[in-house]
């Protein structure tokens, strides 16, 4: 017999006393032979109370849990005496005075020599901390994931390989991905090529935006089409302890919008200093025609009496006729002026814009401008009645035939082209030609006041200015539409006159 057996005995026993939590071991029928002190003093009830009886009558009649798991599929007892492992069940429990409190039981089989289950020990945990630690992490992180969802800018987070780890429904709008659907996506592929890694570098560089911060950047990315959007984007290096990167994060707006708002500001903003300059050289102008005209006038008057007095063979003749032309150019240099400051007077009347191109076009009057010229001209079908001053207008569409005519020196295709706008309710005319292109630096000066790229002599710089100021005064539009080596279009616009237009339909 051995003589330290009562001492092993004893020293387990204390063992199993010294145990933190309520303790019970049961046989393999499920009959209680032996619980810890904790037990007892947390039920506050004596030994007697428990040994002997089965695990249901105590919990049914001592540990307020009547619903127990006992039939033969979810009972933990029966599963840790067929299988020889552990097992455990969490539960809530209802206490008699109403308050819940959870219980984590887990079964710890004893084995025998041969391996057989003769014994199981439950201890029975209170997790209801732990639970309601649980619950508050699980509601923060609900809460968090609310956050992150009905963000309006885009998020997404990736790993260290770059893998996509979450992306918010912005972010999905934005990048046209169905983050379920598409686990292989990796960060690179949201970037243009090399893009990815230049913003890594940045995350890296002390001196940039701080370690692992990426200040407010401007990029772009591509969706999932290839698509290639605006966006300003903020970012950082997510950190494990002090120095380990564990993922990437950054935030996406895109910026489109704005920049087609700044866009059609600067457009406003050229218009009105355009209007600006045109009005205050308008009436600079209008000043200097008024001046030129009495003496040049005078010019005229007098050098046509000396040439109808002198001979056909006078040796000033030939002077005097040049005196005259030169006179004569000057003269029309000061109607320009006039026209430009809108001295001259205005009358609007109702016309058709097709009716308008064809009569502009028989109004030049040196036709052989157009021997080596195609002229293709695309009407429309469709009725646009405008209302502004007819001789004005008309005196626009010859300048910027002409204009044309000049850009491709005599040779090429003009096309002038008219259509609706139902949208803007204007009528349009194009003016295309097959020229050489406006100059990239040229284009913001094209309408200004004397500036020409013409030889002297050959050009005042008031053909496009007044023309300008003519469409204008008649409430529309005119702009260079595009421009290149193949060819210009402008692009002219007037008010529909809509309701001459449904009276006269009223009418037919």
């Amino acid at each position: 017999m051995n003589s330290n057996l009562p001492q092993e005995i004893d020293w387990r026993l204390r063992v199993f006393d010294s145990l933190s939590f309520p303790t019970l071991i049961m046989d393999r029928n499920g009959t209680v032979v032996s619980v810890n002190q904790k037990l007892l003093e947390k039920y506050h009830i004596l030994k007697q109370q428990v040994v002997g009886k089965s695990c249901r009558e105590i919990f049914h009649a001592l540990f307020d849990d009547p619903d127990l798991p006992c039939n033969r599929d979810t009972c933990p007892l029966d599963k840790t005496i067929a299988e020889g492992v552990g097992h455990s069940v969490l539960k809530q429990i209802q206490r008699q005075d109403g308050s819940m409190y959870w219980e984590d039981r887990v079964f710890s089989p004893i084995l025998d020599d041969a391996g057989n289950v003769i014994y199981v020990v439950e201890s029975i945990r209170d997790v209801t901390r732990t639970k309601a630690l649980e619950n508050i992490i699980h509601d923060i992180r609900e809460f968090l994931n609310r956050v992150v969802q009905s963000s309006t800018s885009a998020i997404v987070a990736a790993d260290r390989s770059g893998r996509i780890l979450l992306m918010n429904q912005a972010a999905e709008e934005l990048f046209c991905y169905d983050f379920k659907k598409a686990e292989s996506i990796n960060v690179t592929d949201l970037y243009p090529q090399g893009v990815a890694r230049e913003i890594m570098k940045k995350l890296r560089d002390d001196d940039f935006g701080g370690r692992g911060k990426l200040p407010l950047t401007r990029v772009n990315i591509l969706t999932a089409w290839g698509e290639a959007i605006p966006v300003e984007m903020t970012g950082a290096i997510i950190y494990e302890g002090d120095n380990t990167e564990a993922a990437t994060m950054g935030i996406y707006n895109d910026i489109r919008e704005r920049l087609a708002v700044r866009k059609k500001l600067q457009d406003a903003q050229s218009q009105l200093d355009q209007s600006e300059k045109m009005a205050s050289l308008g009436r600079l102008a209008a000043g200097v025609a008024h001046e030129i005209n009495n003496p040049l006038t005078g010019i005229l008057m007098y050098s046509n009496l000396m040439k109808e007095k002198m001979d056909a063979d006078h040796p000033f003749l030939s002077s005097l006729t040049c005196i005259l032309e030169d006179a004569e150019r000057c003269r029309d240099i000061v109607k320009n002026l006039l026209a430009y400051s809108r001295q001259s007077s205005m009358s609007r009347d109702h016309f058709s814009l097709n009716s308008l191109v064809e009569e502009s076009l028989r109004l030049i009057r040196d036709q052989s401008l157009f021997l080596n010229i195609s002229t293709e001209k695309e009407l429309s079908d469709t009725w646009m009645l405008v209302k502004a001053d007819r001789n004005k207008m008309s005196q626009v569409v010859i300048n910027l035939v002409m204009n044309a005519i000049d850009a491709m020196n005599r040779s090429g295709i003009l096309t002038l082209k008219t259509y609706r706008d139902d949208d803007r309710k204007t009528a349009c005319l194009e003016v295309s030609d097959t020229g050489c292109g406006i100059p990239e630096e040229n284009r913001s000066r094209i309408f200004d006041p004397f500036f020409t790229t013409k030889e002297l002599g050959k050009g005042t710089g008031l053909g496009l200015s007044t023309a300008y100021g003519i469409v204008k005064d008649n409430s529309g539009d005119i702009i260079i539409k595009e421009t290149g080596p193949g060819g210009t279009t402008f692009l002219m616009e007037l008010p529909l006159d809509t309701d001459s237009m449904e009276c006269m339909e009223s009418i037919g």
